[in-house]
């Protein structure tokens, strides 16, 4: 009987599910979702990948990154373009130290292009961003997604609904309107695309501008926290110094 009773009990610890290991906690978890469409050629779409490599070395982004009372966040990379054309350039990546980031730095700039052409769909994009941040393999505080792009929504998903999902779901939305080719795309990321807490949307003229435009959009976005964020959604110059966050006044 003890023979038996010793391989039912192995049965049952075997059989039993192992108790899943705590999530690391965050910060944040940042979607960069990069447009990669047609309008996007490839000396501009290498400028993105160089002005991302950039910023991940930049001091003031290392010091952003280790900001928050958990003194990490985790980020990764998707490129969008067409309804069905959604790819993980780099996948989630925490980061807890300046040598994190630099590694990661390393890993956008030797990064290949993954889609090379398509449309804009705006909205199908947000749906798998929205979904990438909702199967992170953290807790975050703060979710955040980074969208940048030349171009409004031309086809696919309706962007409205994907937007109040994401937002529902207490999602932040910020963009980097590059608007050499469409001049009110600024005021179109602002009315369509961003929400949430401390949403904002930052401008940049060209590709050459997007270097220092998303060093100030990832210092942003990754050191106010959510309690002192502004109410209402702020727009930046990409080349203006970086405001003190406003208190919250609701």
């Amino acid at each position: 009987m003890r023979v038996y009773a010793s391989i039912f009990a192995a049965l049952i610890a075997v059989s039993a599910p192992a108790l899943a290991a705590p999530l690391p906690e965050v910060d944040a978890a940042l979607v960069l979702a990069v447009d990669s469409s047609t309008s996007v050629d490839r000396a501009e779409f290498a400028l993105q990948m160089e002005g991302l490599t950039a910023a991940f070395r930049d001091p003031d982004v290392h010091a952003a990154i280790t900001s928050g009372p958990r003194r990490a966040i985790a980020v990764t990379l998707m490129e969008w373009s067409d309804p069905s054309w959604q790819r993980v350039g780099i996948p989630w990546r925490i980061l807890r130290s300046a040598d994190d980031a630099l590694k990661l730095a390393e890993e956008i700039d030797t990064t290949p292009r993954l889609i090379d052409g398509g449309g804009t769909a705006l909205g199908n994009a947000l749906s798998v961003a929205v979904r990438l941040i909702q199967s992170a393999p953290v807790r975050a505080e703060r979710k955040i997604i980074d969208i940048s792009g030349d171009g409004a929504q031309n086809l696919g998903r309706a962007l409205a609904p994907v937007r109040a999902t994401a937002l529902k779901a207490g999602i932040t939305l910020n963009g980097l309107a590059i608007v050499n080719e469409e001049p009110d795309l600024e005021a179109y990321y602002r009315d369509a695309l961003i929400g949430g807490p401390g949403a904002f949307v930052l401008r940049a003229a060209d590709y050459a501008d997007f270097t220092q435009a998303i060093r100030q959009k990832l210092i942003r976005e990754l050191t106010i926290p959510v309690a002192r964020a502004p109410s209402r959604p702020i727009t930046l110059a990409a080349r203006a110094p970086i405001a003190p966050a406003s208190p919250q006044t609701e």
